[in-house]
Parts: C-alpha cells; structure tokens; sequence
C-alpha cells in the first residue's frame, strides 16, 4: 500500500500533467481564483462599517432553506424505494429549468440594472456582467478539470482519478454542482434587496428538494446502503451555505462587486446545467421528457420571480 506521502506526490504529478496539458483554463482558473480573493479582502475590510450583518443573516437563511430542502429530498429517497429512470430525469430537467430561469430572471437582469446605476451607461453594464459570466464559466471550468471526481454521464474526471473510491468521486461532484447555487443565494441577498433574494432562494430551494433525491438513488447505484446514499446527499446541502457566505463575501466589498458577482453565479449556474445536468438527462434517451420537466421548471422560476419580486 502506498504512504500518504507517495499518494500526495502521486496526486502532484498528475494535476502538474493537468495544468501543462491545459494552459489557458489554468491561466483562467488562477484569475478567476484572484478576483475572488480580491472581492472577499474588500469584503472583510467592509464588514468592519457593520452593514454586512443583515444580508449575511438574510443569506445563510437562504443557504440554509437550501440545505433543509436537500436533505428532505434526499432523505424522501428511503421510504419511495426506486424511482424510473424517466422520472429521474425529468425531475433533473425540471431543476436544471430553474436554474436557467434563476440566472436569466434573479441574477442576470438585476446584475445589469445594478451595474447600469453604478456605471450610468449600457455598454458598461453589460460589460460588467460579461465579465462576471465569464469569471463564473472559467472558475467551474477549471474546478472540473482539477478536482478529481465523478459523473454519471462521462465516468471519473479529474487528476489521479482512478486511485479515488467512486462514492467519494461522486461525493465531489455533488459539491462542485452545490457550490454556485449556494454563491448565487449569497449573492442575491448581498444587495439588501429582498426582491432578487427571495424568489431566487425559494427557487433553488425547490428545486433542490428533486436534486437531493435524484442524487440519493444516484448514491445507491455506488453500492451504498439506502440510509448511508440519503445522509452523504444530505450532507452534501451543507455546500450551499457555505457558498451563500462566499457569495455575500465577494459581493459585498466594492460597489462593481455586487453586479459582477451576480454574473459571476449565473455564469457558474449556466455552465453546470449544460455541462452536467442537460447531458446526464438525456444520456437513458428520455430527451423529451426532460425537456418538457425543463420548461415546466423555468416556467415556475419565472412566475415566482415575478410574483414575489
């Protein structure tokens, strides 16, 4: 058996071999990672005025609401038994038609009225949220590449992938799919503005209620026990309040900060819905019925934005 310090350079050398076979998502990861550093050090030297205790407790509600709904879904994954494949993924549609719904409706439209006030021009505004979307894409991009782990649809991903148990493979993946959502309830909240964030909490929530147990009986599949497949899916809704305090973080230190971290968790949300959710959807050949589970969910997040916004 290998030592923890041959495992360690083993795992080196293969994410070294990731980087120089991948330079510019590299470059691009290492950017997006300063900009959040950057926006989070402004944050912590705002956070000292005190006007950042309200919308941090307005958005670790929302990440908590997050996290509750999760772990119901996933804990519904032990009394209902095994669910159909279509079924399966039409509740993936469904929750991958909200997040669309969510980035366009909650994070992307409110992104560019804010950067428009600051900037007083379209084209500013729009650049900035631009610029946002593409830090969210580069920073879910390089997070995939790099971090070992596993999806359904494509099989283990990641460097030193093979030498990783499956369930903790998959484990990652969860995590990786949690994290924009709780960045854009944080992000939503930031503002002080309740009307982005609470259609766009109550919409992740909702649809996390199908993820937690589509990712329950996904578990199962691993060889895990019912019980242990709807904790560890519980579990991984603890992501999402931690990603409501990054994103209330980021977003809360420079004036662009606020508009340009709304992008940046709609361009994160976008780029997990096309890269890991819409494929694995389709890959039984239920391509219409999670198409029409993706309608009815972006239909739903559009008339709960309007309602409660």
């Amino acid at each position: 058996m290998e030592s923890t310090q041959q495992q360690y350079a083993n795992f080196r050398a293969a994410w070294v071999a990731q980087a120089q076979a991948n330079p510019w998502i590299t470059a691009g990861l290492a950017v997006a990672l300063l900009a959040i550093v950057w926006l989070l050090a402004g944050s912590i030297v705002n956070a000292f005025d005190g006007g950042i205790s309200e919308r941090l407790r307005y958005a670790m509600y929302g990440g908590g609401a997050g996290f509750a709904a999760t772990a119901f879904g996933a804990l519904l994954a032990i009394g209902l038994g095994t669910i159909s494949s279509r079924t399966q993924d039409t509740m993936l549609g469904f929750a991958a038609g909200m997040m669309l719904a969510a980035s366009s409706f909650s994070l992307i439209l409110p992104g560019l009225d804010a950067a428009k006030a600051i900037t007083g021009s379209s084209f500013g505004a729009a650049g900035t949220v631009v610029v946002g979307l593409a830090l969210g894409a580069v920073l879910m991009l390089g997070l995939d590449r790099f971090t070992p782990h596993e999806h359904e649809s494509t099989g283990p991903c990641g460097p030193d992938c093979e030498r990783i148990n499956r369930v903790w493979l998959f484990v990652f993946a969860i995590t990786l799919h949690n994290l924009p959502e709780g960045m854009a309830i944080g992000v939503g909240f930031s503002g002080g503005d309740l009307g982005v964030g609470i259609p766009l909490a109550s919409a992740i929530s909702i649809q996390d209620i199908p993820e937690g147990l589509a990712v329950a009986l996904a578990l199962r599949t691993t060889g895990l026990s019912a019980l242990a497949a709807a904790l560890i899916a519980a579990a991984s809704g603890l992501m999402e309040p931690l990603g409501a305090l990054v994103g209330v973080g980021i977003s809360s230190g420079y004036a662009l900060a606020y508009p340009m971290s709304l992008g940046l968790a709609a361009g994160a949300m976008i780029f997990v819905v096309s890269h890991e959710i819409i494929p694995e959807t389709h890959r039984n050949g239920h391509q219409t019925s999670a198409t029409l589970g993706l309608m009815g969910g972006f239909a739903v997040m559009m008339f709960l934005d309007t309602a409660l916004g």
